[in-house]
């Protein structure tokens, strides 16, 4: 059996998951790897036969993505050329983790996709959405990497397709402590506006990893540091508390980790703003924006010892095993009306 993994480098969460999967699926399964996006600042690790510009969002300094410079980037002839040439005869099957150039081959090539992502389990009618539902964003989620059926993750199983989040080895492996300072991780905020309110909390020791910087720097109280996924881990591990985006797999490691957790979802991402209500009904502190006057929130968290308790221990086997086995019965059944189809004409 052979299948090809693909997989969106817009964000970091993609890559490290898929680090973390592929190892299992080679175990039985040669397994072919496409990337596509250009925002991700995580090496996978892995060779990677296909690599595409796909489409990629752009994130904004001010708390949400930019949309203008998103589409003056794309490039959609290129993406429709890339799915037109994109060779998929030689596969059984495609898992795309929120893909789009595969996706979108698999629908023109009627070949068998199986999502493996946190963003199509938000369609599932069971999680947790924010009252008002931002449409565009609601249609990007459905149409950006579209697939029928699939398996995802979520920080609590509301569905039987729907798994615990895929936690690093790496975390896994080294027992958390707690020092004296904060990491900070907000990809959409320039450093600016950071540093303009953290800096007000100057009995607390900040450390920020910045997407907008190549060379770290300090300013009072805040330290800023370019994105290093090693640096990163060992910052969140010794750390007291995380103050981040609500997208997924770094609130999930902080949760994992038992550390405090304060998210500030992404303005009109419709994404974030789901996991922002699935971790408020969690019990974790989630504020709408990052400005002067939620200092009095942030002294308050900071001051809080609230841990919220998960159990993040499934293995990322028991997916895979489950995709394997609906592949297998998919064939089967394909088979079975094939062979009916042939006998009654």
């Amino acid at each position: 059996m052979k299948i090809l993994y693909a997989i969106q480098a817009t964000g970091n969460g993609h890559i490290t998951r898929a680090k973390e999967l592929i190892p299992y699926l080679q175990k039985n399964i040669e397994v072919d790897v496409l990337l596509s996006g250009t925002s991700a600042d995580v090496e996978l690790g892995l060779p990677v036969r296909f690599y595409f510009k796909g489409l990629s969002f752009v994130f904004g300094k001010n708390g949400g993505i930019n949309f203008w410079k998103t589409i003056l980037q794309m490039n959609f002839w290129r993406f429709l050329k890339d799915v037109k040439q994109l060779p998929l005869k030689e596969y059984d099957f495609v898992i795309s983790d929120f893909e789009p150039v595969s996706a979108w081959a698999c629908i023109l090539h009627k070949k068998h996709c199986i999502a493996m992502s946190h963003q199509y389990i938000l369609l599932n009618k069971n999680t947790p959405k924010p009252k008002k539902k931002i449409l565009l964003s609601h249609l990007i989620l459905k149409y950006y990497a579209p697939v029928s059926v699939g398996y995802g993750f979520h920080f609590k199983p509301y569905a039987s397709s729907i798994y615990t989040p895929v936690i690093q080895k790496e975390l896994k492996s080294i027992n958390p402590i707690k020092k004296n300072y904060f990491v900070v991780y907000l990809p959409a905020f320039e450093d600016k506006k950071i540093i303009s309110v953290l800096s007000k909390l100057y009995k607390t020791n900040w450390i920020v990893f910045s997407k907008h910087t190549k060379e770290k720097y300090q300013i009072g109280n805040v330290k800023v540091r370019p994105i290093s996924s090693k640096s990163f881990n060992k910052k969140l591990i010794n750390c007291r508390g995380v103050l981040c985006g609500a997208g997924f797999e770094t609130p999930s490691e902080a949760l994992y980790l038992k550390k405090k957790l304060l998210v500030i979802p992404m303005k009109n991402q419709y994404e974030q703003q789901c996991n922002a209500e699935a971790l408020k009904d969690m019990g974790v502190s989630v504020i709408y924006d990052l400005n002067q006057k939620n200092i009095k929130f942030i002294e308050d968290w900071i001051k809080s010892k609230k841990i919220i308790k998960v159990d993040y221990s499934e293995s990322p086997q028991k997916v895979i095993n489950q995709i394997i086995i609906d592949y297998i019965k998919k064939i089967s059944d394909d088979k079975r009306i094939h062979r009916f189809n042939s006998a009654t004409t």
